[in-house]
């Protein structure tokens, strides 16, 4: 009997961690937005949430990087990095759209639904295509990761709390590049189509 072996690199320890330090952010996060919310906000809970987010989220550029430098791409990092980075993305924007982290400062609704209609129509796709029997080979894209990119970014504006302009705006641009990087995915995903069906 054929034994199923996984390569784990240290990239993939990276993106393991990362993932495990979504509900540790959670929890701080989630404290803090009922704090304020109750009107006696714990700055302690704030800079918890924002450190470990910070954490996670330089898990996310170190593992490419160690990937890069030292070849250490496998199918089970390509796999669970993007798993990761969903998790933390969706977990945070959640979190500060539920539970608001100051006055008017909270992400909007529709800009989740936005990230989350990315979501399915990006692995909606990848489900599609692999159920139609095409080989789905996922090819990272600048418009995917400026995508990610922008997000943390907007995330992390609306956590810190330190420039005191409203988080809607980096939520526009950072909109602009969800819609580029879905019509990305979306022609990517209609080119391997074609390209199948045009194999004898």
């Amino acid at each position: 009997m054929a034994k199923l072996t996984l390569n784990v690199t240290a990239a993939t320890y990276l993106t393991l961690l990362r993932t495990i330090l979504v509900p540790v952010f959670a929890v701080p996060a989630v404290s803090y937005g009922m704090s304020v919310k109750s009107g006696n906000p714990n700055e302690a809970l704030h800079w918890w949430a924002v450190g470990i987010f910070f954490v996670a989220a330089m898990t996310d550029y170190a593992d490419g990087v160690i990937a890069r430098r030292y070849n250490q791409r496998t199918r089970l990092g390509a796999f669970l990095d993007p798993l990761a980075d969903k998790l933390l993305i969706l977990t945070a924007i959640t979190i500060l759209f539920l539970l608001p982290w100051g006055e008017n400062w909270k992400i909007p609704g529709w800009f989740v639904g936005l990230v989350f209609l990315r979501d399915a129509i990006v692995w909606g796709g990848i489900a599609i295509l692999r159920y139609l029997n095409r080989s789905v080979k996922i090819k990272p894209h600048w418009t995917g990761k400026a995508c990610t990119a922008s997000i943390m970014f907007t995330v992390s504006w609306t956590g810190l709390k330190i420039i005191p302009i409203n988080p809607i705006y980096p939520v526009v641009v950072t909109s602009a590049f969800i819609v580029l990087a879905t019509h990305q995915s979306i022609l990517q995903g209609v080119r391997i189509l074609h390209q199948e069906q045009s194999r004898p």
